[in-house]
């Protein structure tokens, strides 16, 4: 999702709404679409009263924009990726466009990395001002609860005292839907698992492994609550012809297992070196991750061997904290929801993946959801009812001579809310992952979109190069999207979320529409005999915010082609090869009209 995961839905809100107490005259802050964050201290049947305040996710103060990068096109040096593991990013924030952007990740101790030039709040949670606002429900209110799978329908019954509501306000200061939002366990939202400034609980383990040795041969099996089938507790070891079952056990907290690896099947932590050669993980519970590692230091390597995972928040190969994960031809299936293949959650690491086929047939669950630095080399990446690919944050994806497909259903909690596309780049604001260059890079092999568009770019800085891909959008979205969003999940704040691309096609053939808003920029290159045969334009930013320059600047290099499929607007155009008009027109920034 995203995207995506619900682990947690955090908001990044700086209060921009100043409402008198008691319901006294709001001095016409009511403005349709802003919204405020409260916690509930009243219900007097359908008239609520809530305490002002904000809800931070560890974001750093700032414009609301993602950082830039430096002029030779690197992402700037910090300590480490972080972001959330799965498709959904966990976050909301209100549509009055003063929500802080591009927040930093945490270290696996839960603290805040050193960064200069930013301020970070404390950990994620509501903080309560001193103003309050009382307000009526009507049967015109929408209400939605947020849950750790999802947002569903709700009504004047889920609120009560001591909830966190969003309130957005309607036309002639009216309400026009309230949330009952999702803090998780020790929070004040709806009920559930996600606790942002909870220290690392890995649980516990049926059987733990602490001493160095190789190990054939075996069945380790797990029904416990929060229990690993088998640990690997700082130890050197190899393990073949093993069988890991974790067929029961409930997750307490959906965070301790998506970013510390409780209630996973196998979890390698404490700078263990773990080699794993043809051996079955199958896994039942939710946080039911297959083969888990987790902290600096740690490394697992997995070849041959096949994993399967049946439940929510139970991704195959899961990688937190700055571990290490290696994979040579696997097979992995998840089937539950926010539930990646290949993911990577808090604290980021390095996973490199050589063959093997890899499956997600969950709603949320992409082939690979990125929040570290993942390079995948001739596998079949194959997502059912997802997204393929998404990278969050200051992290990437490199795939050379893949099979990809994606499928976005966006019945997953919300996820039709913003986009419904192929491959997705964003901010959230989550608290997961570091802001800075978003990037997917694509050498040979194919790429399938069976819906909505191929490339989606919100909320962050980006780059996509594609070199000698075989593409296919089977639906009929647009080739790439970059522009801002609506912040209804948390991605920067409303008409300043845009996004900063570069897109470049080496010896590549590109079929589609390109598109781009008012307060994005993107820099579209063609270069090694690239042909593409769409158009080019840009748009007014949907949330009504202010137009910013070089929206779209096009490079089209020597023996490229650009055949349009109809008119056309961009800000720059440099031509070093050949454009077929086909009767159309480019328009540039400065009014010039290019035909032929």
């Amino acid at each position: 999702m995203h995207m995506r995961k619900f682990a947690a839905i955090l908001l990044a809100v700086l209060l921009a709404l100043s409402c008198a107490v008691g319901g006294a005259e709001e001095e016409n802050q009511t403005v349709a679409g802003n919204s405020v964050v409260g916690q509930v201290t009243e219900v007097d049947g359908a008239q609520i009263t809530i305490q002002l305040g904000e809800l931070l996710a560890s974001a750093p103060a700032g414009d609301g924009q993602p950082p830039q990068a430096p002029a030779d096109g690197q992402p700037p040096e910090t300590s480490g990726g972080q972001a959330p593991g799965d498709a959904t990013p966990r976050d909301t924030a209100p549509a009055d466009g003063n929500a802080p952007n591009a927040p930093s990740g945490q270290t696996p101790d839960g603290n805040m990395p050193d960064m200069p030039g930013q301020n970070f709040s404390a950990i994620p949670g509501f903080i309560a001002g001193e103003e309050t606002l009382t307000f009526t429900v009507t049967d015109a209110t929408a209400i939605a609860v947020e849950s750790a799978d999802g947002t569903s329908d709700g009504s004047l019954s889920d609120i009560s005292v001591d909830s966190i509501l969003r309130v957005v306000f309607g036309e002639n200061e009216t309400i026009a839907s309230v949330t009952v939002l999702y803090l998780g366990e020790g929070g004040m939202g709806g009920p559930g698992g996600f606790d942002g400034g909870a220290e690392a609980d890995n649980g516990s383990a049926a059987a733990t492994i602490d001493e160095d040795g190789a190990y054939t041969s075996g069945t380790y099996t797990s029904t416990g609550d929060d229990e690993n089938a088998l640990r690997i507790d700082g130890a050197t070891v190899e393990l073949s012809n093993i069988i890991i079952d974790k067929s029961g056990g409930a997750s307490s907290s959906t965070e301790n297992g998506d970013f510390y690896g409780a209630n996973a099947g196998l979890l390698a932590l404490n700078g263990a070196q773990v080699t794993l050669d043809n051996i079955t993980v199958s896994t039942s519970a939710q946080n039911g991750n297959g083969v888990f590692s987790y902290g600096a230091g740690t490394s697992v390597t997995i070849r041959n061997s096949t994993i399967t995972t049946l439940n929510d928040n139970s991704g195959g190969l899961q990688t937190t904290g700055g571990g290490a994960t290696y994979a040579e031809n696997c097979t992995v299936e998840t089937s539950g929801n926010s539930s990646a293949a290949i993911r990577s959650d808090r604290g980021g690491g390095t996973v490199e993946v050589n063959g093997g086929t890899y499956t997600t047939n969950g709603t949320g669950s992409p082939a690979i959801y990125s929040t570290a630095e993942i390079s995948v080399t001739g596998a079949t990446l194959t997502a059912t009812n997802s997204e393929a690919v998404v990278v969050e944050g200051r992290n990437s994806v490199e795939l050379t001579d893949c099979a990809v497909s994606g499928n976005m259903t966006g019945t997953y909690g919300g996820d039709s809310s913003e986009n419904i596309h192929n491959v997705m780049l964003y901010q959230s604001t989550s608290g997961d992952a570091e802001a800075g260059l978003s990037s997917f890079a694509m050498t040979g092999g194919s790429l399938t979109a069976n819906a909505g568009d191929m490339f989606y770019i919100t909320n962050t800085e980006a780059e996509i190069t594609l070199t000698g891909v075989n593409l296919t959008n089977s639906a009929d979205g647009a080739l790439l999207r970059v522009e801002g969003n609506s912040s209804e999940r948390g991605w920067g704040a409303a008409g300043q979320n845009g996004a900063q691309a570069a897109f470049n096609a080496v010896s590549q053939v590109l079929t589609g529409d390109v598109v781009v808003d008012s307060i994005s920029t993107l820099d579209f290159n063609l270069s090694g005999g690239s042909t593409f045969n769409g158009t080019i334009n840009i748009v007014e930013n949907a949330q009504g915010g202010a137009a910013v320059d070089g929206n779209a600047n096009v490079v089209i290099g020597e023996g490229c082609t650009w055949s349009l499929t109809g008119d056309c607007t961009v800000s720059t155009l440099e031509n070093n090869g050949e454009i077929i008009f086909n009767g159309f027109t480019i328009t540039l920034a400065d009014g010039t009209v290019v035909s032929d």
